[in-house]
């Protein structure tokens, strides 16, 4: 008989689902069709699709696969960031107009539907303003209840701006929270936190190349001492996927799914 932490690690693998490509080629249709049914699904309940994004490599695999589908509709989508480097607009490390460039500018999400930070602020009023900016949208929740986040894993087991370590992995009270001693650079961002991040419908991780391996092992399959903070994304109530290719999974031992060509989530 398993014991009770064994159940709820066993209910939490089943409700997680890897699912691995041979390359991020193939990975990236699939990942725009789970945006676009996720969207589908959000607009026809609830009248809109709100969706939260990172930065890094999936800006421009949106940027590509987004733009390749037919007659897509972004009108009644509602878009934030899960964290945001506090530089300029125009600065190459703004995640916002990294999307501005690929995405936003090429179809038809109004201006007034992404939720942007205030770069002229101290980082702790930015995250003040950005927390009344997602209270402004989500209105009903304590905790903003997005339909999607798109995440990425950087290769210390980060995710958002949740560092391994650090305290901000214990908020539990913020939306968005300030930090200035990022042990990335920029170091002055602002991030969604894990209450945020677990009230989601729906988290996807989107994981590639082979740097990601050995730490991919361990946040999916565990390890000695503090779990990673990517490892503790496990939404309440939603989905949790990893899409990952073959070299980022090259070390796993745990079952995976592995779609064909045309897979649907």
């Amino acid at each position: 008989m398993m014991s009770a932490p064994e159940l709820l690690s066993s209910a939490l693998m089943a409700a997680r689902r890897i699912v691995v490509f041979p390359s991020s080629v193939e990975l990236g249709p699939v990942l725009a069709h789970l945006v676009t049914s996720r969207a589908e699904k959000a607009i026809t309940s609830r009248g809109r699709f709100t969706l939260g994004l990172s930065g890094g490599s999936l800006v421009s695999m949106l940027g590509k696969e987004l733009l390749a589908l037919p007659e897509l509709d972004c009108s009644k989508w509602v878009v934030g960031f899960c964290d945001e480097r506090l530089v300029p607009f125009d600065d190459p490390e703004s995640t916002y107009g990294l999307y501005k460039s690929k995405l936003f500018s090429k179809v038809n999400i109004p201006d007034s539907r992404i939720l942007t930070i205030d770069s002229t602020l101290p980082v702790s009023e930015c995250a003040e303003d950005y927390t009344h900016k997602l209270k402004e949208a989500f209105p009903d929740d304590d905790f903003p209840v997005f339909d999607l986040l798109l995440l990425g894993m950087g290769p210390d087991g980060h995710t958002c701006s949740l560092f391994p370590d650090h305290p901000l992995l214990e908020e539990t009270k913020k939306i968005v929270a300030p930090i200035s001693d990022s042990p990335k650079p920029p170091p002055q961002r602002v991030t969604m936190t894990f209450p945020v991040v677990n009230s989601a419908r729906c988290v996807t991780f989107v994981s590639t190349g082979g740097s990601k391996a050995p730490i991919l092992k361990e946040v999916l399959e565990g390890r000695e001492g503090p779990a990673f903070p990517a490892a503790r994304v496990v939404p309440t109530n939603g989905e949790l996927f990893w899409l990952v290719d073959d070299p980022a999974a090259a070390s796993l031992t745990i079952p995976v799914e592995r779609p064909g060509s045309g897979a649907k989530l």
